[in-house]
Parts: structure tokens; sequence; C-alpha cells
């Protein structure tokens, strides 16, 4: 496909001749300007690889160094299936990180940094993220789907249970923001997820709340460890600490959603749709609860709808900022999580998850 859109004269790239650059200029940034390319096929050789990544990164507009293929070098492991594909500059290595995933010679290959990437000492060298404005449709990716793993705000995610789908793992961490990259490792022979996984938000600044709110928290039988891919554990800052522990409460209930055996029930549990202040005015009380009455009953026969208020004397409430929502069937409150869970709502995203019927009847709303 590529060699049509592209047509290069035969030799086009001979002995890949460097560019020139002065020589100790490239050994101190060769770290940053290499790229990792694993599960090659055995037909690949220098030349081909070559030509293929200079072909590629033309078609999404990653290269910046001006005129001329982004590609000076190429070392194949035969043996292992992996390549050293040297760019020239480091913003254009960086701009190759999104290729991740894409299609050579029939089929996908990893795009990696090395592992003597240094991402401290890459920064200072130029950008260490692709570019957001690339193309990658061009070559049939999508952005956000396992590229743009790389850089500082990588995070590992270990101590998955094996049950856990791609899908559940992405909701448990999309309640921190959108994610722009993320990577279910999984054993190549089964398919079978080998329970660790890497990710990268959108919004790197929850970065740090992201792993102080997962890290160590239960699963099944599993403890999960949530920590930048490239660092040790790090503490969220003090203007996060109010965040980190919202975020807490959403991770509990994510949690109970996920454990095996946690079947649908008739009662439903919502959070992010109301503020404590809205509560305390009783008009406002009333008008929230006709309106989820009249939305919520959309899905079913909706038989009672809870909301727990502020204790007047300032004394804790137990549930307070959650919805409850009681259905007659479990058929209704299953149509009411796929419609309302991940729904916006006042800027927010809502989180819904099936509550236990036998707490909800005794009044147990801290379950």
């Amino acid at each position: 496909m590529f060699s049509n859109m592209f047509p290069l004269a035969a030799g086009q790239f001979g002995a890949l001749p460097i560019m020139p650059v002065q020589a100790m200029t490239q050994q101190a940034t060769r770290h940053a300007r290499r790229v990792y390319v694993g599960g090659l096929p055995p037909t690949a050789n220098e030349q081909s690889v070559a030509t293929f990544f200079s072909h590629v990164m033309y078609a999404i507009g990653g290269n910046t160094a001006g005129p001329g293929d982004a590609v000076v070098n190429v070392y194949i492991n035969h043996e292992k299936k992996f390549a050293f594909v040297e760019m020239r500059s480091v913003e254009e290595a960086s701009n190759a990180m999104a290729l991740d995933g894409v299609i050579f010679e029939g089929g996908p290959v990893k795009v990696r940094r090395p592992s003597d990437y240094n991402p401290s000492l890459a920064a200072t060298l130029g950008p260490s993220q692709p570019s957001p404005n690339l193309n990658l449709a061009a070559v049939g990716l999508t952005p956000g789907s396992s590229g743009g793993l790389e850089g500082p705000d990588r995070i590992f995610v270990g101590g998955l249970p094996y049950y856990f789908t791609e899908s559940q793992i992405r909701e448990l961490l999309e309640s921190f923001g959108q994610l722009r990259g993320f990577d279910l490792v999984k054993d190549r022979e089964t398919g079978n997820s080998k329970g660790y996984a890497f990710c990268v938000y959108q919004d790197v600044s929850v970065t740090d709340i992201a792993c102080a709110a997962l890290n160590g928290i239960k699963m099944g039988d599993k403890t999960l460890t949530v920590r930048r891919a490239n660092q040790g554990t790090t503490q969220p800052n003090p203007e996060q600490e109010s965040v980190l522990l919202h975020a807490q409460q959403q991770i509990a209930l994510q949690r109970f959603m996920l454990q095996p055996g946690a079947l649908a029930t008739k009662v439903l549990c919502l959070t992010e749709v109301v503020s404590v202040d809205e509560l305390k005015d009783d008009d406002d009380y009333q008008d929230i609860l006709e309106d989820m009455r009249i939305e919520c009953g959309k899905f079913g026969a909706l038989l009672n709808v809870v909301i727990p208020r502020p204790n007047p004397n300032g004394e804790p409430t137990p549930g307070l900022g959650k919805v409850f929502l009681e259905y007659a069937d479990v058929d209704s409150s299953s149509k009411a999580r796929q419609g309302l869970n991940g729904r916006k709502f006042g800027g927010n995203q809502v989180i819904a998850v099936f509550y236990p019927e036998n707490k909800f009847s005794e009044g147990d709303y801290e379950a």
C-alpha cells in the first residue's frame, strides 16, 4: 500500500547516510533519536524497515527536520525479530511513538523507546511526546488506541485480575479522565491478559492523583500496583488532596462493580450527579427528586429514589452525594446503568453501579 502511495527510486536509501550534523551532537542525542520496533516478520531487512518508516512518517506529517527521509540508520536483530530505527531528530523520534501498532508487511509492530532511553535527559533535547496534530488515520491508526504511551507520565498498572476485560480496566482508569493511550499486555500465544497494563492520560495533571488513588487497593484476590512507569511512587501535592479523596470514593464504587460475582441488582447507585449545596434547600431538593424520577423512570418501572441530605447539626450523613434508584426488576436497572454510566452531568461524568438490595432495604447507604 505504501509503495503505491509514496514511490521511491530504487536504491534511494543506499547506505542510509547519517545527516550532516556534528558527531558530538549525534552521540549526545542518539538515545533520544532511536526507536525500538518489535514483532518484525522474518522477511524484514534494514532497507525495507527504513523505507517503510520514512514513508509512514511522511504520511502522518511527522517529519519536522525539513525535506528528506526521517530515518538515518537501521539495525535489525533477526533472531529476536526487533530493530532499532534511528531518526534524524529527537522530535521525529517522539512523533514515531504514535506509530505503535502500525501494520508492517501484514502484521502490527510494537514501537517503543529503547531501554537506554532517559526521559529526564531527553526532555532537555526536544519534545518527548508525539505531536497532537499527526494524521494517524493516513496509516490506519486512531489516536489514543495504544500509541502515545511513552514519557514521564506513562503509568504502570499491575496486579490486575486476569478475568478483567479491557473495557472494564479502561472504565476503571477513566474515572480520572480521558486516556490518550492504553495498552493491556497480553500473552502472544493465548491472547489472555498478563495482569498488567500501561496508560497515559490526556490531561497529565491527573497522573499522580490516579496513581495515589488506585495503588494498593484490593481487586478480588489481587492488590493493584499503580505508579509512574519510569519512577517510584509519587505523592500528590496539597492542591490535589481534595480531588484525591473524591477519586478514592469513585474507585471504591468501581471496585465493587468489578468484583467477581458482583451480579446486577434492582438498585442502582449514582455518583457525580448532585452536590451537597443543592441538597440543603427544600425546594431545590424536591426539584432534584422529581427530575430524577422523570429522567430515570425512562428506563423502566422506578419504585423509589433516595438522595441522602446533609445533617442540619453537621454530623456525617451516610451516602451523602449519592443517588439511589430502586427499580421493579433487574432488567430495568441494567438498562438504567447502561444509559446513565458515563453520561456527562454538569461537567462531571456519572458513575452508575449496582448496589446490594439487602443493604438498601436496611437503609445502609455506605456499603
